[in-house]
């Protein structure tokens, strides 16, 4: 403010000001002749001391009502009020007071002494400006007013300004002290300037200044700032005044800002064996230290020191120790201090509501930010983050709704990481156009909130959005350098199965140089989605670190991509590699072994569970009986399903879905009902497997009385999948007509599976007029699925219409699709045999076929099997058509699993495509005839073959 603004706001020294009448007598002493001056002054240093502010303004107005005081004692007297506005950082009276001496006409430009003790008023206050303009004017200026200056600079975060003065101070000849190098070291810190800082230690060499602890305590600091901590503690130990606190908390603070708190910690206990009496920051220093875990039991030693040294009260002792307790996941310890402390800031109470944050105690903590704010505290851009991610992980719109106009009434909103947190509240809440909204209006953005908002678009399906946002950031020219931005956008990728797009931005993370081990990961992962598993298996063999995220990336890409066998293979090298499998890992591996229906590796994988002791995880322990089922061994389900004393309602899905898969619909029904029992609530999924189950034991009336309990009790909308289950059910009872009824009235005519499942039972019950209806449909919803094509060729062939069924061949090979090549795998001993139709490939080849064909000829002779050509859908004699029969790959397994094992275990198969009709009536008569079991899974169902029947009932 100009000298002449001041003058206005002189309303302590006006006439009509109460403490300047000459008849009000002073608090603390009477003035009566001018002898008594001295006695003045001594009398407003002691009201200054007890911090008694107006009195000192009474005391200074009763001594300008003296005409014959001199210079010197209003100089001290004005000297002593501005060092009272600088402790109190009182701007408005400092400004008033230089007001006045500027009135009275006291002030000159050379009183060198008055003015530097303006400046420095004006430092503390922090009114830059001021301070700046009175040190202009000054026309004569000592080494006090230069430091004066320079700290006003450093004290408000104005470094550069600092280095400038002092450049001028060496270029004008100014003899340099210690608090002038201190000043100057303090702002090179700011600025992590370290070249300079260098060349500031050397010249206080050259000054002789290095051995003053002032001077070594700025330079320690400035190396902290730096990350030269090796210089700073060379300093340090070469510190000739040990008693020093200063010297000793500068120390313990470097080693804590660069997570070196073991040395700090050593250093704190080295501190109190030197006699040196610790302070507020010792304690805070070695308290932050103590958050890394391993050193909360020495946390609770020095909460033990703090009580000792009567820092209990010290409110910045007392956060740290909040903070320490909750870093090491004491919530109850650190309460139990929150809740005791006698003077509580805004840092206390941020502290204890993002510890209760931090733990997943969402109500604990909005409940107490209420009792904050009722408390008299305004909560801050720190309260408010707390409560926006509370009100996130909750998906609590109403409460984040109510923080974002507390934001808005208190002006908070423009804070960067209050906007950044807003929109992932919303994001979480699933309110994108409140979330779009927000990050509209925001005036600053940086990498976090767009990293936030890719994320959110990536999360919550709109992956081309986040795709677009990302190229927004690069269109600004925005340095992306970050991690979760990159894997956002990866993640967008994934959702789009865009592989192009994925190529690209790998491109991009190779040339910005971004090419991290996460991201590493994040591209095996993208690669494998995607269906590129080659670049992810490359991507994976070239990374130099390869942990168990590394493994578990590429092992879900190939079980994703149906190459479980190398899945498997995989984990066995990982268990080489001496790395331990998490729960991913072994769910992946799980996975894979019931894609393989190994029961060797998946029994294996369960007994490593259990050395380990992860079967407490609820996804691992539904795994386990989705895998027994899928290798053939209900029974084995059933166990761990009986075992598990706290079953989640993943868990009764996986049973009743295990019970559905072999056929076993009364059991599923009967699951469900013991489900409701213990009050567990079914939901989508649940029915979903009910449903299938009833449809695949064609209990058509259960399967009805489930859809409806569905709606009715349990206030379930079904989905497209449900209808779809709801039409195979009445399809496999041969319901056709209202089955179709169905799919008419309820609007699924653009539901591809509900016309696959009408079609496949129009093909079972040689429906032509209904099946004519579906396939048309079929091929128009989804004329590039190559399965619709087979099925519907299928149901040609069923009723003698060749011509047709070429037509569909025809169509397929213009189109440029294929069928998957059937393929069917038996497992032996340890390994796992595939065989494809015709398969010569086998090294017991020769052994294979000759078994097949004995076992053939005995069937037809003494079973009664005669080959059913029409499944062949090739226009060949029919002599062809029964050598390719022969060569079918499940029968091709059946031989080699008889040769390979001579026990009276079922031998067990599985087939990546349905089962032909032939070689299902062959199973069936093999079954009888050779007084053995068999079990064949295809991409339908199981099929227990025992005694000349197949538990599907010949439906499937």
């Amino acid at each position: 403010m100009a000298a002449s603004g001041m003058i206005q706001n002189m309303s302590l020294f006006s006439s009509s000001h109460p403490l300047a009448t000459n008849n009000q007598k002073a608090p603390a002493f009477k003035i009566s002749r001018v002898s008594q001056k001295p006695a003045i002054i001594s009398s407003l240093k002691q009201i200054y001391r007890q911090g008694n502010f107006k009195d000192s303004f009474f005391t200074l107005s009763n001594l300008i009502a003296h005409e014959n005081t001199s210079q010197k004692c209003l100089y001290e007297a004005y000297s002593l009020l501005f060092e009272i506005c600088a402790s109190e950082k009182t701007l408005l009276h400092g400004q008033q007071i230089h007001a006045h001496v500027l009135k009275l006409d006291v002030l000159r430009a050379d009183s060198v002494f008055l003015n530097t003790k303006i400046v420095f008023m004006y430092g503390k206050c922090g009114s830059i400006g001021d301070a700046e303009k009175v040190f202009d004017r000054m026309t004569e200026r000592s080494i006090f007013t230069w430091n004066a200056m320079i700290g006003a600079c450093v004290v408000n975060g104005v470094p550069f300004r600092a280095l400038e003065l002092y450049k001028d101070m060496r270029f004008l000849g100014v003899s340099l002290d210690a608090h002038s190098i201190s000043s100057t070291i303090k702002a090179i810190s700011q600025l992590e300037f370290l070249y300079c800082g260098r060349e500031i230690h050397g010249l206080a060499i050259k000054l002789g200044l290095i051995s003053n602890v002032f001077v070594l305590n700025s330079l320690v600091t400035m190396y902290t700032k730096c990350d030269d901590i090796r210089a700073a503690t060379f300093l340090f130990n070469g510190m000739c005044e040990s008693e020093d606190t200063v010297s000793w908390n500068s120390m313990i603070s470097a080693y804590v800002m660069n997570g070196m708190n073991q040395e700090a910690l050593s250093l704190s206990v080295e501190m109190l064996n030197a006699s040196v009496e610790p302070t507020t920051y010792t304690f805070v220093g070695a308290l932050q230290a103590c958050e890394e875990t391993k050193f909360g039991k020495l946390g609770v030693e020095i909460h033990a020191a703090v009580l000792k040294f009567g820092y209990s009260l010290d409110t910045y002792v007392v956060n740290a120790l909040l903070m320490m307790y909750i870093k090491n996941n004491r919530l109850d310890e650190a309460a139990k201090i929150f809740f005791h402390m006698q003077e509580k800031d805004n840092i206390s109470w941020n502290s204890m509501i993002s510890g209760y944050v931090q733990n997943g105690l969402y109500d604990e903590a909005i409940s107490l930010f209420h009792e904050m704010k009722n408390a008299g505290h305004k909560p801050d851009h720190v309260s408010l983050v707390s409560m926006l991610v509370a009100s996130g992980r909750q998906g609590n719109l109403l409460n984040g709704m109510e923080i974002h106009a507390f934001s808005l009434r208190n002006c908070l909103d423009s804070d960067l990481q209050v906007g950044n947190t807003l929109v992932d509240m919303y994001a979480k809440c699933g309110k994108l156009d409140y979330m779009d909204s927000v990050f509209d209006r925001m005036l600053h953005r940086d990498n976090v909130s767009w990293t936030t908002i890719i994320a959110a678009y990536a999360q919550n399906n709109f992956p081309w959005k986040a795709v677009q946002s990302f190229r927004e950031v690069q269109t600004e020219g925005s340095n992306i350098d970050d991690a979760l931005m990159i894997g956002s956008v990866l993640l967008a990728c994934t959702e789009l199965r865009c592989n192009l797009l994925a190529k690209e931005i790998h491109c991009y993370v190779i040339k910005r140089g971004l090419y991290d081990p996460v991201i590493q990961k994040t591209l095996v992962s993208v690669y494998g989605d995607c269906g590129n598993v080659d670049y992810a298996n490359s991507i994976f063999r070239l990374s130099e670190v390869k942990d168990v995220v590394s493994f578990t990336s590429i092992m879900c890409s190939y079980v994703r991509n149906g190459l479980a066998n190398e899945a498997l293979e995989l984990g066995l090298y990982m268990n080489e590699l001496e790395i331990e499998a998490d729960s991913i890992a072994v769910l992946s591996m799980l996975t894979a072994a019931a894609d393989l229906a190994s029961l060797r590796k998946g029994t294996e994988i369960h007994g490593f569970l259990v050395r380990k002791g992860l079967l407490m995880h609820d996804s691992i322990r539904s795994s386990l009986i989705d895998m027994y089922a899928c290798c053939g061994t209900l029974e084995n389900s059933y166990k761990v399903f009986n075992h598990l004393k706290n079953k989640d309602p993943v868990c009764w899905t996986s049973m009743i879905n295990a019970c559905g898969l072999h056929g076993c619909g009364r059991e599923a029904i009967d699951i469900f009902t013991m489900m409701e029992k213990e009050n567990i609530q079914p939901d989508h999924i649940t029915f979903l497997a009910v449903l299938r189950a009833c449809s695949h034991a064609a209990l058509v009336e259960d399967g009805k009385r489930m859809f409806k309990i569905m709606q009715s009790k349990y206030a379930l909308e079904p989905w497209p999948e449900h209808y779809a289950c709801l039409v195979d059910l009445l399809g496999r009872a041969n319901y056709l007509e209202e089955a179709f009824q169905i799919v008419k009235t309820m609007n699924l005519e653009d539901i591809p599976a509900v016309w696959c499942a009408l079609l496949g039972a129009c093909r079972v019950y040689s429906n032509k007029k209904l099946g004519e209806i579906a396939a048309k449909k079929l091929l128009e919803l989804e004329p590039k699925n190559p399965g619709n094509y087979i099925l519907v060729s299928n149901v040609y062939a069923a009723i003698d219409r060749w011509d047709d069924v070429e037509d569909v061949r025809v169509t397929m090979k213009g189109k440029g699709l294929k069928k998957d090549p059937a393929c069917s795998w038996i497992e032996v001993g340890d390994k796992v045999h595939a065989f494809v139709a015709q398969d010569k490939s086998h090294p017991e080849c020769d052994r294979i076929y000759e078994k097949l064909a004995h076992l053939t000829e005995k069937l037809e002779k003494e079973a009664g099997y005669v080959a059913q050509t029409k499944c062949v859908l090739q226009n060949v004699e029919e002599k062809e058509k029964v050598k390719l029969l022969k060569g079918h790959s499940e029968r091709l397994a059946i031989a080699y699993g008889l040769l390979a094992s001579t026990d009276r275990n079922p031998i067990r198969i599985t087939k990546n495509l349905r089962v032909c009709s032939d070689c299902h009536a062959f199973s069936k008569l093999a079954s009888k005839f050779l007084e053995r079991g068999i079990i064949v899974r295809d991409a339908k169902r199981f099929h227990h073959f025992r005694d000349g029947v197949c538990s599907c009932g010949d439906f499937w």
